[in-house]
């Protein structure tokens, strides 16, 4: 994989972190999402 597509993976992989993390246990509840499922559904993302 070369460098750059590694480093546009790496961030929008903590960009989706991070967003999510924002949200409460009630967004993420009306989105389906529990807080222990975030990094996976980051890893997803990309």
């Amino acid at each position: 994989m070369n460098p750059i597509r590694a480093f546009r993976k790496w961030r929008m992989y903590n960009e989706t972190v991070r967003e999510l993390n924002k949200l409460n246990a009630r967004q993420l509840s009306d989105l389906g999402i529990n807080r222990a499922d975030i990094e996976r559904i980051a890893r997803q993302a990309v």
